[in-house]
């Protein structure tokens, strides 16, 4: 009989871990093919690290657009805020990505959305030719 540790019911499988962190790994370096193909056979578009951060969150941090779009088409939430209220787009912003920011706006992201929101962090960092594109005024 072998020595495991028992199993709570609440506690995730540690096939489900290991593919959660190749997920993380594939976003933070725009592997957007295995994206795609994972999601497409069913994972989680908006799957969160324990941060709170998500695919496209990764993706759009480590500047890969590619990876960005393929999540959006396959129902990622280009809003979706991490823990401490970032969003996608004000990562981007921050980082300078502009094929990200593109890909972003293209797929319905909200330059309002977050704390601060990526207008406010084109401000911030000067960016005035975004603070002129995301202003509603």
């Amino acid at each position: 009989m072998a020595d495991s540790a028992p199993q709570t019911p609440d506690a995730p499988d540690a096939e489900v871990l290991a593919l959660a962190g190749r997920l993380f790994d594939a976003a933070r370096a725009g592997d957007a093919a295995l994206l795609a193909a994972y999601l497409d056979a069913g994972a989680p578009a908006d799957l969160t690290n324990d941060r709170g951060d998500t695919l496209v969150m990764l993706a759009a941090y480590h500047g890969h657009a590619d990876a960005v779009r393929a999540l959006i088409e396959r129902g990622a939430d280009p809003n979706r805020a991490n823990d401490r209220g970032q969003t996608p787009l004000a990562g981007a912003v921050f980082k300078g990505e502009a094929a990200v920011i593109d890909a972003l706006l293209a797929g319905a992201a909200d330059p309002l959305a977050g704390t601060p929101s990526a207008l406010d962090t084109a401000r911030m960092f000067g960016k005035d030719d975004l603070v002129a594109r995301f202003d509603p005024r």
